[in-house]
């Protein structure tokens, strides 16, 4: 098993990291006085990233001699790029590819909206839930 950037490179491979890598935003540049440490190449970050999803760990069980950084610097740089909306940008640049290669079959899709909030109460029919099952006043 080959190794890249001290990452095993099974959990990144070279065709997943082309795609990410330029959605990635770019980092601060170190201070020249007092630059603390040298900061975890963003590949080794997916890869503990990718780790915790193959693996279904918590962060803080993340091996940090097999991914090559701790389960918590990939928790920050996870919660950073998704501050920074890579994910959705990843997602389309995904669905993208396979609408120019024919592979995106959209008559086998569904939608799902559960759970995205109603604005404004939306519309309903009927009672509302919350007193759909609540006693009524008697009428003896």
């Amino acid at each position: 098993m080959g190794r890249v950037c001290g990452v095993s490179a099974d959990l990144v491979p070279d065709e997943l990291w082309e795609r990410i890598a330029p959605l990635l935003p770019s980092h601060p540049a170190r201070r020249h006085r007092h630059p603390g440490r040298l900061r975890v190449p963003d590949r080794v970050a997916l890869g503990g990233i990718v780790y915790v999803l193959r693996k279904g760990v918590a962060w803080r069980d993340v091996p940090a001699q097999v991914v090559g950084c701790s389960g918590v610097t990939s928790w920050r740089r996870l919660r950073d790029w998704t501050e920074a909306g890579v994910w959705p940008r990843l997602h389309e640049t995904l669905l993208a590819e396979l609408r120019r290669a024919g592979l995106l079959e959209m008559d086998d899709c569904a939608i799902d909206g559960s759970h995205v909030r109603a604005l404004k109460g939306g519309i309903m029919s009927g009672p509302r839930p919350s007193t759909a099952a609540a006693p009524g006043p008697s009428t003896t």
